[in-house]
């Protein structure tokens, strides 16, 4: 029993992990474009571009107008860190702050 312990822990500890990993998502339309690297889905108004690969797993046969839904995540590519946006509160260089009380 103690040596099935370690290895319940770390199963259930890798299920969490890739689980957490990334997010699945997904969007059921009729398909608008179809090209070798991406998708179009009509999306109520909006038209959604989904782009796919050698790895994308496809059943059946899909051609412009058929319905389908799309199952996606969303991984980010690159994160870059920007200054904070200077706020409505901070005075303009030059000025003075006022001193009037009402």
């Amino acid at each position: 029993m103690k040596r099935l312990l370690p290895l319940f822990v770390l199963g259930v500890f890798l299920s969490l992990a890739t689980t957490a990993a990334a997010k699945d998502y997904q969007v059921t339309g009729p398909v608008v474009d179809l090209k070798d690297d991406a998708i179009v889905v009509k999306k109520g108004d909006e038209n959604w571009e989904i782009a796919r690969d050698k790895n994308t797993k496809t059943i059946g046969s899909i051609k412009k107008g058929d319905r389908v839904m799309i199952k996606y995540k969303m991984t980010a590519t690159s994160i870059e860190s920007k200054e904070p946006a200077k706020g409505k509160s901070e005075a303009k260089p030059g000025t003075k702050p006022s001193t009037k009380t009402p």
